[in-house]
């Protein structure tokens, strides 16, 4: 069996040892590179991403990760990108004025409504368990397709991601009635807004089958 290394794209942002503990618990090997040169290399990346958006593209910037990124998609290679990392993967985020994402999926970020469905305000950011629903694309052939059906996840946001086109979206999440972007898919492209590193047996579940999935033709 090939050794299915995964690299966690390390440019000091987030927790990164909880990401790879998980990844390593999911059957991965999880591997830590800060270089641009080792990420463009690499044959499955995670992206992770935790605080601000402009921050974390920022920090990318600076150490040329961002091309790096650019590269690995590029090559066709699976990327997973995690919170403020799926977020990353838009095209802009407003938060603290309009800031450029990647553009990989086309759409914008923008901040979780202050409401509920029904008027009544709300705590922002969304923290905690929410349960994930599958949406007319169907999680068929995505990392989700092995969990149970109304399985939750664990979320900390206060911006959420809005794919212009909807087949771009898997998994959505209600809070108080307003419907949330929970994971994407484009071709080899994943982004989970939740941190499945912090979503128990569920999430482990998630990240073995993406793992899976990005090894799958070469075993």
């Amino acid at each position: 069996m090939t050794k299915r290394a995964v690299t966690i794209v390390d440019y000091n942002v987030g927790n990164l040892r909880s990401m790879g503990r998980a990844i390593k618990e999911a059957g991965g090997e999880p591997v830590f590179d800060s270089t641009p040169e080792g990420v463009a290399a690499a044959d499955v990346i995670v992206l992770p991403g935790v605080g601000a958006f402009g921050s974390c593209i920022s920090a990318l910037q600076e150490r040329g990760l961002d091309d790096a990124v650019r590269e690995v998609v590029a090559k066709g290679r699976p990327l997973l990108g995690v919170c403020v990392g799926m977020q990353m993967l838009l095209d802009e985020s407003t938060e603290f004025g309009r800031t450029p994402g990647f553009g990989f999926i086309p759409g914008i970020v923008d901040r979780i409504p202050s409401v509920g469905a029904d008027g009544k305000p709300h705590k922002v950011p969304h923290i905690g368990w929410s349960e994930l629903k599958e949406t007319g694309a169907g999680w068929a052939g995505t990392p989700l397709d092995t969990i149970e059906p109304h399985s939750s996840c664990y979320f900390v946001h206060s911006f959420a991601a809005r794919p212009v086109d909807p087949s771009h979206v898997i998994a959505t999440c209600d809070y108080d009635g307003q419907e949330i972007c929970a994971a994407v898919r484009r071709d080899s492209i994943v982004g989970m807004q939740f941190h499945p590193e912090k979503s128990g047996p569920t999430g482990l579940k998630i990240l073995a089958r993406f793992i899976e999935t990005a090894y799958g033709d070469r075993e």
